[in-house]
């Protein structure tokens, strides 16, 4: 039993277990290394038989007419972006709060973006920033599931309608997740999603692209599958030039990938389902505590939170004394919880998206095809350039286990309910918090 003092003040830990097992992923049985084994005994890595037969059960599983499996997410997404016919001077709309690859490929279409804000409570693209930022370039809406929570799709699906733009879900951290009772990716015009490693639906380094549009499925096939833009290809802009990948790239999904994606696509939504109630049990075990407030969807609605890809909490330091989020993070680390403040640096205040010159154009790459200056300079989007200064990690549990999520719930409530003994020595936060590249203490 820890003390009630603080353990960055000299007190015992609250948590003095690795709990490994709490936290591996993903779940490998004798069925995933079989599979495996069947594609690399067979010589099948850089085939397509395992993948098409994954892509069949995806589409079933997701809802959708179509699914092409990719290597990466991030060439899904640029996949989806080719599919949606996105080009040269065209603009995107996107959520400055995500991952890089949820925008940094249209840069190689001749493209930019445009960051909107995100809504401070859900962490995903705010639906009220998005129609003052459209402009007769805006070709498509990025819409990112942020973490797991969904977007808000209905005003957002309107407004796409009301000005006839395309719009893709990047699900990469929301795979099997509902809004209104209707699963992410079925929304918008196609989805995209990384399943790589680290994701809730882990099968290895692989992206899948979904959608009901035949042309975007096609396009997809023909940016970057030279061996099946052959000719079941029925676009008859595309017929002439079947046989060579029209963007010179190959994205197709490595076998073993495949192999493994079928494996934990049986299994998925009953593992997930169990990640969700182990999240939300964490959550309830902390609802009267101050300064903590759960970044989750109610649990009785008929919207969820998938896998939970990558768990936060939203810090509300006025509750707390105005105790920064940098230290409160310390003292749960020292509780014997790993927990790290920040979450994705705001893209628009990144150099990349302002001033380098990524193909020689002489000018910035953000402007290079732009008949206006629309980088966005620090202040312009101040939701998400303070969110990193609200937001911490709470554990990602992968299994239901009562006694021991409620020891590290134990640990965040400790250091709140002593967070005035941290005022005294509170380095304050640091002017950014966060990371390009998402850290994921569990």
């Amino acid at each position: 039993m820890s003390s009630s003092r603080l353990a960055l003040l000299g007190g015992s830990p609250t948590v003095t277990e690795r709990h490994e097992a709490m936290f591996h992923w993903p779940i490998v049985t004798a069925e995933d290394e079989a599979a495996v084994l069947d594609v690399l005994r067979r010589g099948a890595m850089s085939g397509t038989d395992v993948t098409r037969r994954f892509e069949e059960e995806f589409a079933a599983w997701q809802g959708t007419t179509y699914a092409l499996g990719h290597n990466t997410g991030t060439a899904a997404l640029h996949g989806a972006m080719f599919g949606c016919g996105i080009g040269v001077g065209d603009e995107i709309i996107c959520p400055s709060i995500t991952y890089w690859a949820s925008a940094l490929q249209v840069f190689s279409l001749g493209a930019t973006v445009v960051f909107a804000e995100v809504d401070p409570h859900t962490m995903c693209l705010a639906p009220n920033d998005i129609e003052h930022r459209i402009t007769p370039r805006t070709k498509a809406i990025m819409v990112v599931h942020y973490m797991g929570h969904p977007a808000d799709m209905d005003p957002i699906m309107a407004i796409a309608r009301r000005h006839n733009l395309k719009v893709i879900e990047d699900v990469s951290h929301a795979q099997g997740g509902y809004y209104r009772g209707r699963m992410l990716g079925t929304f918008g015009d196609v989805a995209a999603m990384s399943l790589m490693s680290g994701k809730s639906f882990a099968i290895g380094e692989a992206g899948i692209l979904v959608t009901n549009n035949r042309t975007i499925y096609e396009r997809a096939i023909a940016f970057g599958h030279y061996e099946r833009y052959n000719e079941t290809i029925q676009d008859p802009e595309l017929i002439p030039y079947r046989g060579l990948p029209l963007g010179g790239y190959k994205y197709r999904m490595h076998q073993m990938s495949a192999a493994v994606g079928r494996v934990q696509l049986k299994y998925y939504d009953e593992r997930i389902a169990e990640i969700r109630r182990a999240m939300n049990y964490f959550w309830d075990l902390l609802a009267d505590v101050p300064g903590l407030q759960p970044h989750r969807v109610p649990p009785a609605s008929d919207s969820n939170m998938a896998g939970w890809y990558a768990p936060h909490g939203l810090y509300k330091r006025e509750e707390l004394g105005g105790l920064s989020v940098t230290r409160f993070a310390q003292a749960v680390s020292a509780e014997g919880v790993p927990c790290t403040p920040g979450v994705n640096k705001p893209l628009h205040t990144h150099p990349l998206l302002n001033s380098a010159d990524v193909y020689g154009h002489d000018r910035p790459t953000r402007i290079a095809f732009s008949d206006r200056d629309l980088r966005q300079p620090p202040g312009s989007l101040p939701i998400s350039e303070q969110l990193g200064h609200r937001t911490y990690s709470i554990p990602w549990f992968k299994h239901y286990d009562p006694a021991i999520i409620e020891q590290y719930a134990a640990a965040y409530r400790k250091v709140a309910e002593h967070a005035e003994e941290l005022l005294q020595d509170d380095p304050g936060d640091p002017p950014e918090l966060g990371g390009w590249h998402f850290y994921q203490p569990h």
